[in-house]
């Protein structure tokens, strides 16, 4: 969709951001401003299997992006040489293609369009535990233990139960490397990536090739990591000589494009906020959609347990990140509704009113209060620990699951209305125990830099901030995650001269939500220490 109000202006130079999340691949076209000309979105597919396994297609994926593209472009009509650079952000999806570039099936069903394991695939989850359980020195940059969501457990599930597909493999990637690789034939990594999800250490500018010797994946390290990456860039760096022909060609594009070395959705959308007021140090980027992530930047590194991290450059270029996060926070909010009798008439409603059912029921909420801030005097009693999926910080435990307290008899849509407010403030207080963690060691933010889908209603931002109490910010950026990557395309095409300079330029505040004091604070701090409780009830009960 177009902003009506910023219409190409002859002469001016744009730049592309396409991000790929879990369930669509977008296209954003900007301006070199900061502005959003036009956007397009094409869904993608997910495959379910039991076991905890999810795949999805990387040609499938590849065919979205350049129809998003295709249409973003056409729909404002800019000339395709005003284009500077483009720039990737994906989920930290693991890719496993043979040789010529071709998709290797990695489940079960043999089929090879289903090349890639999605992140929230926790088929690896044995394999994570074993990891952990071996200690190895580098866990200790991945908040102390590893996760079923990276990449070294799934290559690890792959040598063990698909061992024809490991060892057919030319190269895993993860899927934003893929995109640029796809895109220009540059098989460089990303810092953000290889950093983050497959322990490389960017400080030190090098794979441990102990700790895939120590886990079992030896054969990467004899094979000195031709196959996961030789060649690791910073965000931002320009790949290879640009597009290619045939990917420009597929695009509507023209080759030598700049393209830059991507990012991690999550980070993209870092990226796209935390460059406002006094800048990443003092920002914490919550990206809020299917899934959370927490990203804060700091000069030194700073060990928090339960929070993957200090990672260095694997964000802004020569800062050291610690990420946290929800493995489930949209997803968890949709789970959540799904057990209530009266979801079925809801989503009903929402179809009608053209609206997704948890911005129906925000508007239904919110005209329940005089102030988005009072809606805590209506949930009494009810209280979610809304971890369904684990708890990714800051106890990195897979095996957390959710608690609901206080429910009724009731069947309506108002107490359905209930529990959505309820489960957000279970979010709002999972954010608040990964900045009490963080600050714990050192690390204090002053803001909440809030972005994702699941986050642009004014009243779950109020309620954010309520529960976390801290002030969440939302940028002007319509779409903070787009102008990300954007950023990256505008620093690989040479309009700014590092990523700083382009997020101090192109990120600015719109609003700022101020969490409530006094009696309402006070309610808050009750129910936070419920929500830690339950929590550690939750772990004392798992085994019963």
């Amino acid at each position: 969709m177009s902003d009506t109000s910023h219409t190409p202006k002859a002469g001016a130079k744009h730049v592309i951001g396409i991000d790929v999340g879990t369930g669509s691949a977008r296209a954003g076209l900007f301006d070199l401003t900061g502005r959003m000309l036009a956007s397009a979105k094409r869904d993608i597919t997910l495959f379910h299997e039991p076991g905890s396994m999810v795949e999805q297609s990387s040609e499938q994926i590849w065919a979205a992006i350049c129809s998003s593209v295709r249409e973003a472009v056409a729909e404002v009509g800019v000339d395709p040489a005003s284009i500077v650079g483009l720039g990737f952000d994906a989920t930290c999806s693991l890719v496993v293609l043979g040789a010529g570039g071709k998709p290797l099936p990695v489940g079960l069903s043999e089929n090879s369009e289903r090349d890639i394991i999605v992140w929230m695939d926790h088929r690896a989850l044995p394999q994570a535990e074993r990891i952990n359980t071996l200690g190895h020195e580098v866990l200790r940059y991945v908040g102390g233990r590893m996760s079923p969501e990276m990449e070294t457990p799934k290559l690890l599930w792959l040598k063990e139960n698909r061992p024809q597909v490991f060892d057919a493999a030319w190269q895993f990637f993860d899927l934003v490397d893929f995109l640029t690789w796809r895109a220009t034939g540059d098989l460089s990594r990303s810092t953000c990536t290889v950093t983050c999800k497959w322990t490389y250490l960017a400080h030190e500018k090098r794979w441990d090739a102990s700790y895939f010797r120590e886990i079992g994946l030896g054969v990467l390290a004899d094979e000195d990591f031709v196959r996961i990456g030789q060649s690791i860039v910073e965000p931002g760096s320009p790949l290879g000589n640009g597009l290619t022909a045939t990917a420009a060609a597929e695009l509507g594009l023209l080759p030598g494009t700049a393209v830059a070395a991507g990012l991690i959705d999550a980070h993209a959308g870092g990226i796209g906020t935390v460059g406002i007021g006094d800048g990443a140090r003092a920002n914490l980027a919550y990206v809020f959609g299917t899934s959370s992530c927490t990203m804060t930047s700091t000069s030194e590194p700073a060990f928090v347990p339960g929070v993957w991290g200090p990672y260095y450059s694997a964000m802004v270029p020569g800062l050291w990140l610690n990420e946290g996060g929800q493995s489930a926070a949209g997803a968890a909010i949709d789970q959540l509704l799904s057990f209530h009798p009266a979801a079925p008439q809801a989503r009903e409603l929402a179809g009608r009113a053209g609206k997704p059912l948890p911005v129906l029921l925000a508007d239904m909420a919110a005209k329940e209060v005089a102030r988005p801030s009072e809606a805590v005097r209506l949930v009494a009693g009810l209280h979610v620990v809304p971890e369904f999926l684990g708890n990714r910080a800051p106890f990195a435990d897979p095996h957390a699951r959710a608690v609901i307290t206080g429910l009724g008899m009731e069947r309506d849509i108002d107490n359905l209305v209930l529990l959505y407010i309820a489960g957000l403030y279970g979010i709002g207080y999972g954010l608040r125990q990964i900045i009490d963690a963080q600050a714990d060691t050192g690390v204090i933010v002053e803001n909440v830099v809030v972005s994702g889908g699941a986050a642009q209603h004014d009243f779950v931002r109020q309620l954010l901030a309520d529960a976390s109490d801290m002030p969440v910010v939302a940028t002007k950026a319509a779409e903070p995650v787009l102008l990300g990557s954007a950023i990256l395309g505008a620093v690989a095409g040479g309009a700014f001269s590092d990523i700083g300079e382009a997020m101090s330029s192109l990120s600015s505040v719109d609003q700022m939500f101020a969490p409530a004091k006094g009696e309402i604070s006070a309610l808050h701090d009750a129910r936070y220490r419920g929500f830690k409780n339950l929590q550690v009830l939750s772990r004392e009960l798992r085994n019963y």
